[in-house]
């Protein structure tokens, strides 16, 4: 349920955020808007229960972070880290912008549904790949693959290059793919100096009233990205990871009990999974920024 917080008007929760307006008394509600982050965590379009104690907040302090090292490539949407007692430490003061309906994912190795695509069709989004590409296979250079945003409870589809052409235009759909890849190679270049192989990440984008292309949501994060430790990359298998990819495992496992065909509600996560899960996000942010939570 989203909170009750003085001066803002709840507007739209998704599977971890939830957005308020902010009171017009403040002078900011025409322009800008209220991001929280919760501790809620999803898997397979499901929000799972419980949530990841001090998740909001990691990826909060993690994204403003990576818009730090970004921030001479694109500008985001943060205006402001003063926000309400209650969500202080996970909630941001953002631009209010035209979001692009796409979710613009970067991928420089092969695995997920990515790995499920090229197992069908030798492609991922329409893009041709070698041959003999494993489980955690690096690939020849990073490639676009985008998808649809999905409502709540629905899932995102892989697409093509050409799908979004027709829902932006070739213009926009163009920045966008050269702004996804070039990011992911920055990002990709700090993740790789601090012993993480950022494997891929979803970015989204929105565009001010003057046309000018931002960085919004969250960036880089155990929720939009896969990380894996660099000295454990073994391709050919599932790999070690300071992501939410343990959640999945655990529910993909005989010991959840879940069959994800199906389309019941999975099963709340142990008491063991929960903290562990809570550990690898912790890892990710120190191993990456340096700093301790």
């Amino acid at each position: 349920m989203p909170l009750d917080i003085p001066g803002a008007t709840h507007l739209h929760s998704g599977k971890v955020r939830d957005l308020y307006e902010i009171d017009p008394a403040t002078g900011e509600g025409d322009q800008h808007l209220l991001m929280v982050a919760s501790d809620r965590v999803s898997a397979f379009d499901f929000i799972l229960t419980p949530g990841i104690p001090d998740k909001g907040e990691i990826l909060t302090r993690m994204s403003l972070w990576w818009f730090d090292q970004l921030a001479d490539l694109i500008p985001y949407h943060v205006v402001s880290t003063t926000v309400p007692e209650r969500v202080r430490g996970r909630a941001l003061v953002v631009e209010k912008l035209d979001m692009f309906p796409v979710e613009c994912v970067a991928r420089g190795y092969l695995t997920g549904s990515g790995l499920t695509d090229y197992e069908t069709t030798g492609e991922v989004c329409g893009v041709p790949l070698p041959a003999g590409l494993v489980d955690g296979s690096r690939l020849p250079e990073p490639i676009f693959t985008p998808a649809t945003k999905a409502d709540l409870g629905e899932h995102d589809e892989n697409v093509s290059f050409e799908h979004i052409t027709g829902t932006v235009g070739v213009e926009t759909a163009t920045a966008l793919r050269d702004l996804t890849l070039t990011i992911y190679a920055r990002a990709e270049q700090i993740a790789r100096e601090r012993g993480i192989i950022l494997a891929d990440t979803k970015l989204e984008f929105g565009a001010r009233p003057d046309g000018t292309i931002v960085l919004a949501d969250e960036v880089l994060t155990p929720d939009s990205s896969r990380f894996w430790p660099a000295d454990a990359w073994q391709p050919g298998r599932s790999q070690a990871s300071y992501d939410k990819q343990f959640v999945r495992n655990w529910l993909t496992s005989d010991e959840s009990g879940w069959d994800r065909a199906g389309n019941t509600q999975p099963p709340a996560l142990p008491a063991e999974i929960v903290e562990k899960t809570r550990a690898r996000y912790v890892q990710a942010y120190e191993r990456l920024t340096g700093e301790t939570f």
